[in-house]
């Protein structure tokens, strides 16, 4: 079931930012001790370019989940001109450099600077809950032909558009997922927010290599699949819904803007065979 409203634990972590940043650099840093050691089970890859306002409540939510996995966190800064870097250093949690703009150099570099035996694919302006990591990771361990993990997210409101608004068109975009799903092509439901791997497999397929128009995320699902590693599932715990920021929708001109590409792309689908997509 779609929630109404924002859960109250995933609004204190979005408010962290009310803190000072000495405040929660020391929670994240109490956190990440606990969660880390020297083998990692799991690598969180976080791409990030100015999120100097996000990140540390982003890192705050991840370093506060729940698992009996041991987790390294990777920052990728992506030519940050403002303050990200020197936060992230300042928690202890690893922060590399990409130079080559863009999203599938930063998780490609992410991909090759990981650890674990499992990556897991998060941003910037999201919010995890406590039960993520584990339940993206567990369906990559049990051995039940699954090559990559996608869950479900609602959005925050940064806006004029309400949660309740939100709410509504969350319940429309999931009957589009649910199409594609079941007549077209699910690997464009396949977030780069909010997904998980395998690293070697992902490795073995050129990480996120993509031809050009389509999605770094989406084709690493068509290529993980199309290699026999496994097919696409879907998380639908409740308790692995991630809370993202609704910047992109604002950006490109509000929810009814997003509404209309939704319903233009299902009466006119376009003949490109690439993977697009719009949140």
């Amino acid at each position: 079931m779609r929630p109404v409203a924002i859960p109250t634990y995933i609004n204190q972590l979005w408010k962290a930012n009310e803190q000072t940043d000495a405040h929660n650099i020391s929670l994240i840093q109490k956190n990440y001790q606990a969660l880390n050691d020297s083998t990692p089970e799991v690598s969180v890859v976080i791409p990030a370019y100015n999120e100097e306002k996000n990140i540390l409540r982003t890192l705050l939510a991840l370093t506060s989940n729940t698992t009996r996995r041991s987790v390294e966190i990777i920052v990728v800064n992506n030519n940050s001109s403002d303050n990200t870097e020197a936060l992230v250093e300042a928690t202890g949690v690893t922060c590399i450099r990409e130079t080559k703009q863009g999203i599938t150099a930063a998780r490609n570099a992410g991909l090759a600077a990981a650890r674990g035996t499992y990556i897991l694919n998060a941003d910037a302006d999201s919010i995890y809950p406590a039960r993520w990591i584990e339940e993206m990771t567990k369906p990559l361990t049990e051995g039940n032909n699954v090559s990559i993990t996608y869950g479900k997210f609602a959005f925050i409101p940064t806006g004029s558009t309400t949660r309740f608004s939100y709410f509504f068109y969350e319940l429309v975009a999931d009957s589009v997922r649910w199409v594609n799903k079941t007549f077209k092509e699910e690997a464009v439901n396949v977030y780069g927010f909010n997904s998980g791997f395998r690293r070697q497999e992902g490795i073995a397929v050129d990480g996120f290599n993509h031809p050009p128009g389509a999605n770094e995320d989406g084709w690493l699902a068509v290529k993980l699949r199309g290699k026999g590693f496994g097919k696409l599932l879907c998380v639908t715990a409740p308790s692995a819904m991630v809370w993202t920021a609704d910047r992109r929708i604002e950006m490109d001109g509000g929810l009814w803007t997003a509404v209309f590409k939704r319903v233009k792309r299902i009466l006119f689908p376009s003949t490109n065979t690439e993977l697009r997509k719009d949140l």
